[in-house]
């Protein structure tokens, strides 16, 4: 079952509860599910879908964070779709998952101690394997502390 039809299912489940601001966030997440799709011309591999739901999650994260104090109501309705899209993302991997690979990246390019001068080397093979699984801020800074 695709992302779109549970995400469709959970929206018409909502629709029944009567429940409009869960139906709104879910009606959101539906049409940009579907617009990629249309974008893409062919279905998304679950991988897609997961990587335009993060997408989603992150554009609300910045709704919400610069949404100035006195604008409580966009802050309530920003929070409520992250919570509601949070339902539909994969779990992010952990520092310590995201080490285990780093580790792995190394000893498949050979470099025992990375230094600064090696982050892009390593990047280059390391985004590709954690895509869509952990936050590039995250696997950066891991990155960063393991060459200190």
């Amino acid at each position: 079952m695709s992302k779109i039809d549970t995400v469709r299912a959970a929206m018409v489940q909502a629709m029944k509860e009567k429940n409009k601001e869960r139906k709104d966030a879910l009606s959101m997440l539906l049409s940009v599910l579907k617009n990629a799709e249309i974008d893409k011309r062919s279905p998304l591999t679950e991988d897609e879908e997961n990587a335009v739901v993060k997408k989603e999650i992150k554009q609300c994260q910045e709704t919400y964070d610069s949404a100035p104090a006195d604008r409580t109501d966009i802050k309530e309705e920003a929070a409520l779709r992250i919570q509601v899209y949070k339902e539909f993302a994969p779990e992010d991997m952990s520092v310590d998952q995201i080490r285990e690979v780093i580790q792995s990246v190394l000893e498949e390019l050979g470099i025992e101690k990375p230094t600064p001068a090696d982050k892009g080397k390593i990047m280059k093979v390391l985004m590709p394997k954690v895509k869509g699984k952990a936050d590039g801020k995250v696997v950066n800074q891991t990155l960063a502390d393991m060459s200190k």
